[in-house]
């Protein structure tokens, strides 16, 4: 029993430093989102290319981080008896003592927020590409009379012809 309890123990000091991780990991991301929103504005190509190249070289480094967590929380189902989904912070966390139960709360408490604050800031990045993508339409559209079946005039003989004023753009040849 006492040799579980320091397995336990050990596993949950293994989560905790993955918990940390995690933190300093949705950090990051609130940063990148806010850096992703600015350079959008400010229409940096170079830099938006350099981003997305440093978030896909991350990319092998948090599927590795996610199947350490899982293993870890696998470890911890087993030796606590339970079924791995019902592995959770606030099961694990109303099962230790209490110096450990705190250090669980705030992980918890800290992974809370930063949650909340990702899902804010990853709307609010969603909302203003998809105003750029708007704009970006309606601009092309006006600029090239694309999907505007325009104005048709009759000529004297009855021949139909369009206004060919309407567009910035004339893409017939």
């Amino acid at each position: 029993m006492k040799t579980t309890a320091i397995k336990i123990e050990e596993k949950v000091d293994e989560l905790l430093v993955i918990l940390d991780e995690d933190i300093e990991h949705i950090q990051q991301n609130l940063s990148r989102l806010n850096e992703l929103r600015s350079l959008v504005i400010k229409h940096d190509d170079v830099a938006l290319s350099k981003l997305l190249e440093h978030i896909q070289a991350e990319s092998d480094r948090n599927i590795s981080h996610e199947l350490k967590r899982h293993s870890v929380r696998k470890e911890l189902a087993n030796a606590s008896g339970i079924d791995i989904e019902q592995m959770t912070l606030s099961t694990l966390e109303a099962s230790l003592p209490k110096e450990k139960q705190e250090q669980v709360a705030r992980r918890k408490s800290k992974l809370t927020s930063l949650i909340k604050e990702l899902k804010k800031e990853h709307l609010s990045t969603a909302l203003l590409l998809s105003d750029c993508a708007r704009f970006n339409r309606m601009l092309l559209k006006n600029v090239f009379n694309l999907g505007n079946t325009g104005t048709v005039y009759y000529g004297s003989n009855g021949a139909a012809r369009e206004q060919p004023d309407m567009a910035f753009v004339n893409l017939k040849f």
